[in-house]
């Protein structure tokens, strides 16, 4: 079948290990490739086997699921990561959404929820543990307040969004100042209160941002 999903596993504990492996395999669209016991044998299996998932334990002998986690990515394999813990641990847990990991399943319910964690893994969605759900609403939370934080182009007076979109077309401040009949100490009078209301640092940084905002000033 072409749409099965191929999967390896890689933790130090045999018997836990086996127990995922039983639960896994029994599942049609799943077919397991290969196992391993520490970081250095779970990447030489994704090399060799090149699955569609590899299930990591965090802590691992040799290299822990962060580092394989991050060779993964450095040497670009093809491989979405489902990583397993057992600590509830909110740093750890942005750590890994922060590397791209898109699953994140603790051990306690791994047996319950490592078919659903595959499946949306491969499918190419995220999979978190339920039990897990009040961090992913602090970290929802955090960037939400970090967004709103974040000054726009609606921080502008009308007078200043219309300099920033002249500004953006390359026009210097006296080609500002002829065109909305101001002066050139006005024209600079604005242009450094849009720098200051927009954080905006350095002799080009007003030109980049009024470019990258172009929409926003029409």
């Amino acid at each position: 079948m072409n749409n099965l999903i191929r999967v390896i596993i890689a933790d130090d504990h045999p018997i836990f290990r086996k127990g995922l492996l039983q639960v896994i395999s029994a599942e049609p669209k799943f077919k397991i490739i290969g196992e391993a016991d520490d970081g250095d044998a779970a990447l030489k299996v994704i090399e060799e086997m090149q699955p569609d998932v590899a299930i990591l334990d965090v802590d691992m002998p040799n290299k822990d699921g962060f580092a394989v986690a991050r060779t993964i990515i450095e040497r670009r394999l093809p491989v979405e990561v489902i990583f397993l813990t057992m600590h509830k641990n909110e740093s750890l847990f942005n750590a890994a959404l922060n590397l791209g990991v898109k699953g994140y399943v603790l051990k306690d319910s791994a047996l319950a929820d490592i078919v659903n964690s595959i499946k949306a893994v491969g499918s190419g969605e995220n999979f978190i543990s339920p039990g897990l759900s009040t961090f992913l609403v602090k970290r929802s939370r955090r960037s939400d307040l970090l967004t709103a934080a974040t000054p726009t182009v609606k921080d502008l007076t009308p007078t200043e969004r219309r300099i920033l979109k002249l500004i953006g077309e390359y026009k210097t401040s006296k080609e500002i100042a002829e065109q909305l009949f101001i002066s050139i100490r006005t024209v600079e009078h604005h242009r450094g209160n849009i720098a200051t209301k927009l954080e905006l640092h350095g002799s080009h940084a007003l030109i980049k941002f009024a470019l990258e905002n172009k929409s926003d000033l029409d």
